[in-house]
C-alpha cells in the first residue's frame, strides 16, 4: 500500500481524508492544515495524525494528495516532488500556465507520478457514453452553481468552467483555434458568471457557460456529431443518447423515421447505456494508485491539466 497524506483540510480535504482512509490502496498516514485549530478538531474527531509542518508531511509519504487553494498548489507541488514524491493536484493544476509547465518539467526530472483532480472524468454519466463520442462538432454546457464563498479567490472560469474546459479537451481531438468570451463579476472582485465560445482547428465549436451565482444547481453538458446526440447530466448521473441510422426498408408501426428534402429516411432510435453506481473522487484516486504501481500513465496527466488551465486563461484574458 502507498503511505499518503493529505494537505489542506478544508471541504475536500476532509472527503479525501476519509476516502483514503478507507481505500485499500492507499496507507493514509496523516494530513497538514495550516490552521491549528481545525488541524486539532479534525485529529481529536477522527484520529487522523496533524503533522506540525509542510516537510515533515512530504518526508513521511509515497504520496502527497494536495487539496489546498489553488495559489498554494505550485508550491506544495514543488516541494513534493522534488523530494521524489508523487503528487495528486486538485484542479486547477496551478494558478499559471507557467507554473504547471514548471510542475511537469521537475516531474519528469524527478521521475514521479502526477494526476490533477479533474473529478468529473470519473463521473460515471461521463464514463458510461465516452466511448460513443467520437468526432463532436457542436458541444453545449451549462455549470450552474447556487454562491458559496468557497472557490471565490479564482475566476468562475477557473472554479466551475475549468470542469468542462477538460471534459471538452478529452473529446476533441483538435488543437484550439480561437477563443471569445465574456465575464461579469456580481458579488466577487473576480467574475462570478462567464460564457465562452472556443473554436476548434477541425471546425468543432463548443459553448461554455459557468455561474456560481445562480438560483439553482446544474452541470449539463451535450454533444452534437453526425448521426448522433449525446447528453450528460453530471449532476443527475443521467444521460440520453439519441442515435440515427438508414432507414428500413420495411418499416415498423413504432419505427421513429424522418426524410429530409432529398428524400433520405432515417431513423431514430435511443440507446440506455448503464450507468454504474461509484463514488468519483475514490475512483480518481486509486486509478492514480494503480498508475504508480503498474508505471502506467494516469487518467489525467499533469499535462492535460496543464492544457485545461492554458484554454481556461485564454477565456480569462478575453474578457
Amino acid at each position: 500500500m502507498l503511505k499518503a497524506g493529505v494537505l489542506g483540510a478544508g471541504h475536500l480535504g476532509k472527503i479525501h481524508l476519509n476516502l483514503l482512509n478507507h481505500s485499500k490502496k492507499y496507507n493514509l498516514v496523516g494530513f497538514y492544515d495550516p490552521i491549528k485549530e481545525n488541524a486539532a478538531k479534525i485529529e481529536a474527531e477522527f484520529g487522523y495524525k496533524s503533522f506540525d509542518s509542510i516537510q515533515e508531511l512530504i518526508d513521511a509519504v509515497d504520496v502527497v494528495d494536495i487539496v489546498t487553494p489553488t495559489l498554494s498548489h505550485f508550491d506544495c507541488a514543488k516541494e513534493a516532488i522534488e523530494k521524489g514524491k508523487h503528487v495528486f493536484i486538485e484542479k486547477p493544476i496551478t494558478k499559471t500556465v507557467e507554473e504547471a509547465e514548471t510542475i511537469i518539467e521537475l516531474s519528469k526530472k524527478h521521475n514521479v507520478k502526477g494526476q490533477v483532480g479533474h473529478v468529473e472524468r470519473f463521473n460515471p454519466a461521463f464514463t458510461a457514453v465516452k466511448d460513443l463520442i467520437t468526432n463532436p462538432m457542436f458541444i453545449e454546457t451549462h455549470r450552474l452553481a447556487e454562491f458559496n464563498s468557497r472557490g471565490t479567490d479564482v475566476p468562475v472560469v477557473l472554479d466551475l468552467m475549468i470542469h468542462d474546459i477538460d471534459i471538452i479537451l478529452s473529446v476533441v481531438k483538435s488543437k484550439v483555434k480561437s477563443v471569445n468570451a465574456s465575464g461579469v463579476s456580481i458579488i466577487s472582485d473576480t467574475p462570478d458568471i462567464a460564457n465562452a465560445r472556443i473554436e476548434f482547428e477541425n471546425g468543432c465549436v463548443a459553448n461554455l457557460t459557468a455561474s456560481r451565482i445562480s438560483l439553482k444547481n446544474m452541470r449539463k453538458t451535450r454533444f452534437f456529431q453526425r448521426d448522433a446526440y449525446i447528453a450528460v447530466d453530471f449532476f443527475e448521473k443521467a444521460t440520453e443518447v439519441v442515435r440515427m441510422k438508414d432507414a428500413p426498408k420495411v418499416q415498423g408501426d413504432f419505427d421513429l423515421v424522418l426524410q429530409n428534402a432529398e428524400g433520405v429516411k432515417k431513423q431514430i432510435y435511443f440507446e440506455n447505456p448503464i450507468i454504474a453506481s461509484n463514488n468519483a473522487i475514490l475512483d480518481e484516486l486509486e486509478t492514480f494508485a494503480d498508475a504508480i504501481n503498474n508505471n502506467t500513465t494516469p487518467i489525467v496527466t499533469l499535462e492535460q491539466g496543464a492544457e485545461s488551465l492554458r484554454v481556461a486563461h485564454m477565456i480569462i484574458n478575453d474578457f
